[in-house]
């Protein structure tokens, strides 16, 4: 069979040949799947790939990132050319990345801080140190930079085609000029791919289709959101400085002043820039099907005060003229992440799109999804990437408002928890004008509007960003001290709230959780749900509900309700079992604290003393006139209870505790204060628990009954004696300004042995609270550690039981 002919069937077929398909297709066949058929419209990387500028670099402090970054750099320094002999044409010249002020440095210290953890070749220099290596920059009002000396860039033609050598000599088809123009399912569950040379029935498809990915989704009834942004580059005359240089300099990342970078091109100066006000999107509804290689006119209008300060910066390129202009179309979605994994909603329709960074993220990614789609987990946490963290809310309007937003964030400092406030409010719940009024400050999670602290009076409700402390430290501790001291109430809606019923539901759950699922009427479990590999795919409370009701009751975080979704009916076949989903249309409060007994008890008739209503039980109840589930259960490790209730009745609800507990000091806190107090007492959460880990590393073996069957369980528990890692609870000496943001190295001896996934400040210990996963060997309790945090080691000890109310007594107290 020709190349240009296509089989009747594949195991994959994957739509679209730039360096996120090409990539996909080479790393399936390495990971054992060749019986893949690629399908490109025009030539392979002719759509958004052949116009990149190829550089990438170690400066990430995301973890996941990283490690995708330091494989691609591997990848293109050597690994691809000496397996394909293929040339890449590989420039290993190094960057920096400069900073003018304090928010820079402490990014720049923190992302040094990650990527020490791990292994890269970085180190924050003085400006005397950057004149050494590149003479010609500027460096007015710089006051020190990143510099990652392994960093480059490469021609991204020549490892799109590598890449394909290489999936080639394994056994990937692919078919050049051979336009897709339909994608469906058959009743079978197969896919069907018609195209202009055949229809081609398949196992499992993949959307590669970079500016066209959006409008193919939609053939399937799917809705992956992503825009399309234009940037600019432009290349310069030759340089006269550059032609007698030896070496190449180092690739400048100026965020400040230029909002992009500049490089050599050769014996030419190349400048990219990411305008920060009036980005333009192209092709909002349809991207042509004809458009082939495709560039725009250039708007120099809209990047003149950034090209203005780069030559300013670059004094030597002031004289030259341009030689190129360079303005290309780049998918952006919402939030700047790719879509990698699962479509919503359907089974084996995967997404390898939506990618604005193809040449540094691509390879890492897409091996990433190989291993996903083979062997059912990735090998990074892919929560930040996973298609299924958009909902319904996400339509083509809202796309567009969040695309442009992201492109003026590009070169912005993303400070921990950065708030994106363009197209908000998403989905407010029922108390949201309510909470509005007293200081809520909102977050957005899986649409939902999320209070994450509450403005004291005199203080305006707005975000306040820092990578060290700021004045939100005794905000936040002070909602804490309410919770601790008195009584807390919290709006925590945005929970999934999933009924699984019908007569075969427990049997069926049964075969998904590691936990044994609750026997009694009203009963409690916390439990994981894993994949075939055993690794962990979510955490769940588990509800028993009352007689009559026949059914579970599942919570979990917001951003899995879809992932939730999927994995039911994934593995449902034909059991008589019902999937209900409630996260939209009940509400949930959490009341928690040493009085938030009185304060309930002075809305509802039922008795709350441990006798009738009993720890990690729940039961039906009227509260303040209203039908609500009482859970008597408290993230925050304190006497409480969540109430889950019909929307229109949770106004009513809140009003009447409020009321009940202004005696008692009552206090409304947000996912901030959440995070410390389930950090203190040693709650693990979405950042521990990911597709990375089994049951044994992730420390969960308590909630995991070994005598029942789970998918996943042989898989999950079947090294736990060989372990590469294990998730540890430490104790950190604080000091008075750096309290970390996760990611930070973690030494002992002086090696790095692994690095923290959640830190915090713990204001009821007084000591810095983090997890980390670490090697076996250095997680036993008591062991001594550091922690790096902003470039400065810190003492820590590992901690073999919760910093706060160590016994649990606290939740179980009894009714005076």
């Amino acid at each position: 069979m020709s190349d240009s002919q296509l089989p009747a069937y594949a195991r994959v077929v994957i739509v679209g040949g730039g360096v996120m398909g090409v990539g996909l297709a080479y790393h399936l066949a390495h990971e054992g799947w060749t019986d893949v058929v690629l399908l490109e419209k025009a030539e392979l990387t002719s759509g958004s790939t052949w116009h990149a500028a190829g550089q990438i670099t170690h400066s990430t402090s995301s973890f996941g990132l990283g490690k995708c970054v330091d494989y691609n750099i591997g990848l293109y320094s050597g690994g691809l050319e000496r397996e394909t002999g293929q040339p890449v044409t590989w420039h290993g010249c190094g960057s920096f990345r400069l900073a003018y002020d304090q928010d820079e440095m402490d990014w720049l210290r923190h992302t040094l801080s990650v990527g020490t953890a791990l292994g890269f070749n970085i180190e924050l220099v003085k400006p005397d140190r950057i004149a050494e290596l590149h003479p010609f920059y500027n460096l007015d009002g710089v006051i020190g930079a990143l510099h990652t000396p392994d960093d480059g860039h490469v021609d991204p033609t020549n490892v799109t085609m590598a890449m394909a050598a290489g999936a080639r000599q394994l056994g990937v088809k692919i078919v050049r000029r051979c336009r897709a123009t339909n994608i469906t399912q058959a009743d079978t569950g197969e896919w069907i791919v018609e195209s202009e040379k055949g229809t081609i029935r398949c196992e499992h498809v993949v959307n590669a289709g970079g500016t066209y990915a959006r409008q193919m989704g939609e053939w399937s009834g799917l809705q992956l959101p992503m825009t399309s942004m234009t940037h600019h580059y432009f290349v310069t005359e030759n340089v006269p400085e550059f032609e007698n240089l030896d070496t190449e300099l180092p690739v400048i990342r100026d965020d400040k002043k230029v909002s992009g970078y500049i490089r050599m091109e050769q014996k030419r100066g190349l400048i990219g820039i990411y305008e920060k006000s009036n980005p333009n999107t192209v092709w909002e509804d349809h991207c042509p099907w004809e458009a082939e290689n495709e560039l725009f006119d250039p708007d120099y209008d809209r990047v003149m005060p950034w090209l203005e300060e780069s030559l300013n910066r670059m004094p030597i390129f002031s004289e030259l003229g341009i030689t190129r202009e360079v303005h290309g179309a780049i998918s952006h979605p919402p939030d700047g992440n790719p879509l990698i994994g699962p479509a919503p909603g359907v089974r084996n329709y995967w997404c390898c799109c939506g990618t604005q960074i193809g040449i540094g993220w691509g390879p890492g990614l897409s091996r990433e999804l190989a291993r996903w789609m083979v062997h059912g987990a990735a090998d990074i946490s892919m929560r930040e990437f996973d298609p299924r963290r958009f909902g319904d809310y996400a339509s083509k309007d809202w796309q567009v408002i969040k695309a442009k937003e992201d492109y003026c964030l590009r070169h912005e400092i993303p400070f921990p928890h950065f708030n994106r406030l363009a197209g908000r409010p998403v989905k407010p719940g029922a108390l949201y004008e309510t909470l509005k009024a007293k200081g809520a400050v909102y977050e957005e999670i899986y649409g939902h509007e999320r209070p994450r602290w509450f403005a004291p009076e005199g203080m305006e409700a707005k975000d306040i960003y820092g990578f060290g402390r700021t004045e939100l430290h005794d905000v936040i501790a002070a909602e804490c001290r309410a919770v601790r001291e008195r009584v807390g109430i919290m709006d925590v809606t945005a929970f999934t709230k999933i009924l699984v019923s019908g007569a075969d539901a427990e049997s069926f759950l049964d075969g998904l959780v590691a936990n044994r699922l609750p026997q009694k009427v009203g009963g409690i479990a916390l439990t994981h749900m894993l994949n075939e590999r055993g690794r962990i795919e979510l955490e769940t409370t588990v509800v028993r509900m009352e007689d009559g009701e026949d059914g579970f009751y599942l919570v979990c975080a917001a951003f899995f309700e879809q992932r939730l979704l999927d994995h039911l009916t994934k593995h449902l076949t034909d059991e008589n079992v019902q999937v209900t989903n409630l996260s939209s249309s009940w509400s949930a409060l959490s009341l928690n604290g040493p009085k938030s007994r009185d304060v309930l008890a002075s809305c509802t008739a039922a008795p709350l003393d441990n006798a009738n209503f009993k720890w990690l039980t729940a039961q039906k109840i009227a509260i303040a006139g209203q039908s609500a589930w009482a859970f008597r259960m408290s993230y925050a490790g304190e006497l409480g209870w969540e109430i889950h209730l019909p929307n229109d009745s949770c106004q009513a609800v809140y009003d009447a505790l409020w009321s009940a507990g202004e005696p008692h000091g009552i206090a409304d806190y947000g996912s901030f204060a959440m995070n410390i107090l389930r950090m203190e007492k040693g709650f693990k959460g979405a950042g521990e628990l990911t597709n990375e880990v089994t049951l044994p590393e992730a420390d969960v073996m308590r909630f995991v009954k070994t005598d029942k069957s789970f998918l996943g369980k042989d898989a999950s528990l079947a090294n736990d004696d060989e372990m590469l890692w294990v998730c540890a609870y430490l104790e950190v000496e604080p000091n008075e300004s750096e309290d970390g943001n996760g990611g930070e190295a973690v030494l002992w001896n002086g090696d790095v042995v692994g690095s923290t996934a959640s830190i915090v400040y713990g204001h009821s210990v007084g000591k810095i609270l983090a997890f980390a996963y670490i090697k076996p060997a250095t997680a036993e309790p008591g062991t001594k550690l550091e922690v790096v945090i902003a470039g400065e080691k810190r003492v820590a000890k590992v901690l073999g039981e919760p910093a706060y109310d160590p016994q649990s007594l606290r939740p179980r107290t009894d009714a005076a």
